[in-house]
């Protein structure tokens, strides 16, 4: 027998504790491929003045690009993690207020139409949803999500997508700069100077790092399809019913809203709260 005053939602909020776990996870993720590609075969390559100068150069660019994008991804994932996705004024009220004019005709398909939340007991802007896990409504909620301990909403989403991309290039990297190494498990073959250990460890690496990218590479294709139709994750299924989808401005305004209009800018995890909603 269900009890009806038993809320299946607040069981949603042991997620908060689950996403301070998430921290260390990227982190260690990101270390256990540093070690490999940096400390144990790239960063001796450069600092040897043995090899050749191709091989040098070579190193190099692997040492100089997994840094840039180890910080890239990082200050992205954190930006994500510590701005606030947008919340609503408590003064917000809907142009078209049903209380003040109870007979205007409010077509319920429409996803424009004025929302009132029970839960927060205010008026919801447009595209706005409640969060369980937050407890509170979100401008443009995406979805919340446990690895960035928060929301996606309309002023974090961009950090967030940059984060997978970020973390899609780092683990690709590391893909292709272990590879060759990687193929010595196949071949039987050991290099005097590589340890058991260290052959383990790029072993592992290259198995997280592979699947992590080919996991990323679906997730980068479908937000870059929502972006590319002003659409969020929660919105997918209500966009397919409603024709023509009313928050499509084109391809070009659409990617403007979610990066910004500086497209010197758009893959820098810098905030672009003009194109923002008023709070």
């Amino acid at each position: 027998m269900a009890c009806p005053d038993c809320n299946v939602f607040q069981f949603c909020k042991c997620l908060k504790l689950l996403g301070n776990i998430m921290i260390l996870v990227v982190l260690g993720l990101v270390g256990l491929s540093y070690y490999p590609v940096v400390v144990a075969i790239y960063g001796p390559i450069v600092l040897e003045s043995g090899n050749a100068l191709s091989t040098q150069i070579g190193a190099i660019f692997v040492v100089v690009s997994f840094h840039v994008l180890a910080i890239l991804m990082l200050w992205s994932y954190f930006s994500a993690i510590l701005t606030d996705p947008g919340h609503v004024s408590d003064d917000f009220r809907p142009d078209v207020d049903p209380e003040e004019n109870p007979e205007a005709v409010v077509d319920k398909s429409d996803p424009r139409r004025p929302r009132f939340c029970r839960k927060c007991q205010k008026w919801k802007p447009e595209r706005t949803h409640h969060c369980s896990v937050c407890g509170r409504c979100v401008l443009k909620m995406d979805h919340h999500c446990v690895w960035v301990m928060n929301c996606v909403g309309e002023r974090n989403y961009k950090f967030f997508f940059l984060f997978l991309v970020y973390t899609f290039l780092l683990s690709l990297l590391s893909v292709l700069a272990l590879l060759p190494y990687f193929s010595e498990f196949f071949k039987g073959e050991k290099r005097a100077e590589r340890s058991p250990a260290d052959l383990a460890v790029s072993f592992m690496a290259f198995i997280v790092d592979l699947a992590f990218s080919l996991s990323l590479f679906g997730f980068i294709i479908m937000h870059l399809k929502l972006i590319a139709a002003n659409c969020t994750t929660i919105e997918m299924f209500e966009k397919e019913r409603i024709k023509p989808w009313p928050y499509d401005k084109g391809l070009r305004r659409n990617f403007e809203e979610v990066l910004g209009t500086n497209y010197f800018y758009w893959f820098m995890p810098i905030s672009n709260c003009s194109n923002c909603s008023d709070e």
